[in-house]
């Protein structure tokens, strides 16, 4: 069995996009809206049979500070290499996003950096 896809719901949908698609290689389908809801939505495609993640935007998603730290708690990007981890962070950073923590190897032997997406969404960048 397989991830097929992860979906986060955000207020900026292009913005978001955007993200994936310059930093993490991902492909984007066109948008779908559902004029009688006003959903919309993307789907993100991280290379060959890799889980696709689909990003949301509908009225009235409860502000993220108002909402309580349970659920998932990361998204973990592969890069294949300590070296596209390192400049990756690097380019992210003086890009003017935030960097949670610099690339280093954790307890548990993978080496990483936590990065965050437009919304806040905490992204490991792993080997």
């Amino acid at each position: 069995m397989l991830i097929g896809h992860i979906a986060l719901y955000t207020e900026n949908l292009e913005a978001m996009r955007d993200y994936y698609v310059k930093y993490f290689g991902a492909t984007s389908n066109d948008l779908y809206e559902n004029d009688a809801t006003g959903f919309q939505s993307y789907f993100l495609h991280f290379g060959d049979g890799g889980a696709m993640l689909e990003i949301m935007k509908r009225p009235h998603i409860a502000d993220r500070a108002e909402k309580q730290n349970v659920g998932y708690a990361h998204l973990a990007m592969s890069t294949g290499s300590s070296s596209v981890v390192d400049s990756l962070t690097e380019k992210i950073r003086k890009e003017g996003y935030t960097v949670k923590s610099d690339p280093r190897f954790t307890g548990d032997g993978f080496y990483e950096s936590v990065v965050l997406d437009p919304d806040g969404n905490e992204i490991e960048i792993t080997v």
